[in-house]
């Protein structure tokens, strides 16, 4: 029934998307804004769908998941960026691009089509614009993953096929029609979906209730762990939600509008349409973390993994058909958007040539594939939530800057405007190569680097009329004040951050009652049999890399030994017919060895008897899984004493020693070489959920 329902929906999206080949001409100026023509309540449904896509489906909500309450800020502030995009920003868009015929965004940052400045801008774009659409393509695989168990990798090229389909039918329009109609079912979904979820948790008091005995911190406004402050992390989603104007696939949108009433109009359909479906998100998200307890629960797999546990298959095929339809037409306009910047700015001679324009969608389409598909084996390329946010905020930083100074009628020149493009690019990838985003998303460094680049230009060329922002002319003494009151604002958030923040140490959860469900699995890391001669020790290295896929996870917190042997004593002599005499027992120790954790145990062996013993090391709290129950400790003192992380990973050393002795009589002489001992080494995996104590 879910497929049923899946193929369903899915043939209704497809065939809204590719109905729009009825209505298309076979121009380059319909295929990439649809002849400026679009009504505005579809434009603004499209933009809203293609704004969040795999981003509010799959990372959004492991980002809920992760911070509770917290969230909240990045959809509250993010708007409020948003808002001001729309009011303003857009407008300037909309008038440069119906007045000079550009249908890129990366045509804006430049007088002249086809300048250097325009093809590093298109260049950056196709980039960012790439790994985007490749998010989207993974966020679709994942999703296809969690409720048909097709491979995600057979996910993402459904998701390129498709991709192709809806911009050779219809271009810009197809997508359009589809995001369209996509958002009027996810919207009906996802709140019966909302609903069904919170029914499960006892309505929202009940909600609140399971988030704060499972983690005080994640029902707090007030964000943990904060370690560059407080201040600039608002800030970064501020950016980020301005950033709306900096991203080609959504301001294509605007492009397709005619004027400025129709703009304004979109702006509330656009409003009035995210709002709730911000919300609705957000809850799921929350509900999320008050079901799925386990630790080793992947975040992003929220969303469909909690359709399927709450509603019928109809509704869950419902789901997963909106989701991927939702992603894939988000995918169609950035490759559609990376289409636009290539013909327009890189290759300008082809701009009207519709064939050719058709032939860089694929090849842009094929691009993207490319990098989903690699993202799978790279730790980390797989994470949507992660991919967007380097995508979003790179497009901002590169774009913002600039649009913003040539709204307000200052006009860069090559030089300048290349040198702030590469400031923002550069302050996004360093920051994320450092780690920092973890604390600050990349808006902050790549946007205050485009701004700094700009001012020292204006501060210190000479060709410069020294006015940072064109015809907006501020008095010193203005700018003065105006820094002098950012800073105290700025100092008092800190201050009273550092004051009020939750403590960090309880980041998963606060001190309480506990029950632990916890397995022991054991997995065989090697196994042989070897004879070791008298006197001598054998060394055998066994590596966890060898290991191909983790069943039970790879929560490796301790590893056994099992050696096992027989006495092997021969006798020779006249005497052994009266008399054998006595074997005598042979010693064997192993010592199994493993960074700074090391065991070794003996045993010996009897005539005719298999005899075996067991070498063990453990590096974790054991007797704390034997009882189940644990009073006095916070969730996040559990975990540490619980969860190894990667200290089981590694090299396993194994060393085994044999030292015989010898039995026998008069006239009956007994030798002893060595022994055949059999060896199984096994890594301990613990797999653990902890739940509040009832």
């Amino acid at each position: 029934m879910i497929l049923v329902s899946f193929l369903l929906f899915m043939v209704l999206f497809a065939g809204v998307g590719l109905s729009s080949i009825m209505v298309k001409k076979d121009t380059t100026d319909d295929y990439l804004v649809a002849g400026r023509g679009m009504h505005p309540a579809l434009a603004a449904l499209s933009a809203v769908s293609t704004w969040n896509s795999g981003y509010m489906f799959i990372g959004f909500i492991g980002y809920v998941f992760l911070t509770g309450y917290s969230a909240i800020w990045i959809a509250a502030v993010s708007t409020i960026g948003q808002i001001i995009a729309w009011i303003w920003l857009y407008k300037f868009i909309q008038e440069e691009g119906n007045e000079r015929g550009v249908r890129s965004l990366s045509s804006l940052v430049s007088k002249v089509r086809g300048a250097p400045e325009a093809k590093l801008a298109a260049a950056l774009s196709v980039l960012l614009l790439s790994v985007y659409a490749a998010a989207q393509l993974t966020a679709g695989g994942i999703a296809l993953n969690v409720i048909l168990d097709l491979p995600i990798l057979s996910g993402i090229i459904i998701g390129f096929v498709l991709v192709v389909a809806y911009c050779y039918a219809g271009g810009i329009r197809a997508s359009i029609w589809t995001d369209a109609i996509q958002s009027c079912v996810m919207i009906i979904g996802s709140t019966l979906l909302c609903i069904v979820a919170l029914g499960e948790v006892g309505g929202l008091g009940g909600l609140h209730s399971s988030l704060t005995a499972i983690d005080p911190t994640i029902t707090s406004l007030i964000p943990t762990n904060r370690k560059l402050g407080i201040s600039l992390w608002i800030l970064a989603f501020f950016l980020g939600g301005l950033g709306v104007a900096g991203q080609p696939q959504v301001v294509s949108r605007v492009m397709t509008l005619g004027g400025d009433k129709e703009r304004k109009e979109a702006a509330i359909w656009f409003f009035v349409w995210q709002t709730p479906f911000i919300a609705i998100m957000f809850i799921i998200g929350l509900t999320c973390r008050a079901i799925f307890l386990e630790s080793t629960f992947d975040p992003e797999m929220g969303l469909p993994t909690i359709a399927m546990q709450v509603l019928s298959p109809f509704w869950v095929g419902l789901i997963l058909a909106s989701i991927f339809a939702a992603t894939m037409s988000t995918a169609d306009s950035q490759v559609l958007a990376c289409t636009a910047a290539i013909t327009d700015d890189i290759k300008p001679e082809w701009s009207q040539d519709h064939k050719t324009t058709k032939k860089v969608t694929l090849v842009v389409a094929a691009f993207a594939t490319l990098i989903s598909i690699c993202g799978l084996y790279i730790p980390g390329g797989d994470s949507v939530f992660l991919l967007v946010v380097l995508a979003v905020y790179g497009l901002g930083a590169i774009f913002i800057p600039l649009l913003l100074i040539r709204m307000c009628g200052y006009e860069p020149d090559s030089r300048h405007t290349i040198t702030m493009m590469i400031a923002a690019f550069s302050g996004v990838l360093i920051w994320r190569i450092l780690g920092l985003n973890e604390y600050i998303f990349e808006s902050v460094p790549g946007i205050g680097s485009a701004f700094i680049a700009h001012f020292a230009f204006c501060h210190f060329r000479e060709e410069s009329d020294n006015s940072f922002f064109g015809r907006y002319e501020i008095p010193k003494p203005m700018l003065n004040q105006g820094i002098v009151a950012i800073v105290i604002l700025f100092l008092i958030s800190e201050v009273g951050y550092y004051v009020i923040a939750p403590d960090s140490s309880d980041a998963r959860g606060g001190v309480g009652d506990y029950t632990i469900d916890s397995t022991l699995y054991e997995y065989d890391l090697g196994e042989g049999s070897e004879y070791i001669m008298d006197g001598e020790t054998l060394t055998l290295e066994f590596h966890t890399e060898s290991i191909d896929s983790w069943d039970n996870g790879n929560n490796v917190v301790g590893v056994s030994v099992r050696l096992a042997y027989n006495e092997d004593e021969t006798s020779t002599g006249i005497g052994c017919i009266v008399s054998g005499g006595n074997p005598q027992p042979d010693d064997i120790v192993g010592t199994i060895i493993h960074n700074q954790f090391n065991t070794t145990m003996g045993g010996t062996n009897d005539q005719g008897v298999t005899n075996h013993h067991f070498v063990v090391a453990e590096w974790y709290n054991a007797s704390m899984v034997e009882v189940g129950n644990v009073s006095g400790l916070s969730e996040l003192e559990i975990h540490e004493q619980l969860d190894a992380g990667e200290v089981g990973l590694g090299v396993y050393s194994l060393d085994i020693t044999v030292d015989v002795e010898t039995g026998g009589a008069a006239g009956c002489q007994h030798t002893d070489d060595g022994e055949e001992v059999e060896y199984l080494v096994q890594l301990l995996i613990l797999d653990y959920t902890i739940k509040p104590a009832l």
